[in-house]
């Protein structure tokens, strides 16, 4: 018998002062049986961080022709198509150039994906923008991962705090680019 995904409640008060976005958010992400709890952190950073009308999550890994996450216009047009972890360069390329934005947030080592963006050519392979927060913040979020939390999400600078049941863990969001 298959196993079926686990639905994870966030509340998250989000201040996003480099972006100039705040906003209280009340999201249901289904984890998929074989999404690692990392993977999942890594997601909900990746809609927060990215936060903008029209974001969504989509089928994920039930639907290999869609991001994690994507961004549509009211008519519908996909503005940014958003990856979790270390896509393939194959994948990559196609999501390039059937969308204007793609953004990368990896929760594995950042050269992970730049030799597998170096394995073959990526179409505007220099506007891909890469985002790595740091493991141990992943770590920690993971360690404190419920069914139903509440996170406030902080990013100022480079930095990220995210406080949960009274503890505010830390680390940096690190910019990364694939081009050679």
């Amino acid at each position: 018998m298959a196993l079926g995904s686990t639905v994870h409640r966030f509340k998250v008060q989000l201040s996003d002062a480099d972006r100039g976005v705040y906003e209280q958010l009340d999201l249901r992400a289904a984890q998929h049986p074989s999404e690692t709890p990392a993977y999942l952190v890594t997601r909900l950073l990746a809609y927060c961080l990215s936060y903008e009308e029209g974001i969504t999550f989509t089928q994920g890994l039930q639907n290999t022709e869609q991001p994690a996450i994507w961004i549509k216009t009211p008519d519908e047009r996909t503005i940014a198509w958003i990856e979790i972890g270390t896509p393939s360069a194959e994948r990559l390329h196609k999501a390039s150039k059937a969308c204007p934005r793609v953004i990368v947030y990896t929760h594995h080592d950042p050269q992970l994906l730049r030799r597998e963006a170096a394995r073959s050519a990526i179409h505007r392979i220099d506007q891909i923008e890469v985002f790595a927060p740091a493991s141990t913040l992943v770590q920690q979020l993971v360690d404190r991962l419920e069914r139903n939390i509440t996170w406030e999400l902080v990013r100022s600078g480079g930095q990220l705090y995210v406080t949960v049941a009274g503890t505010t863990v830390e680390g940096e969001l690190q910019q990364l680019s694939l081009a050679p």
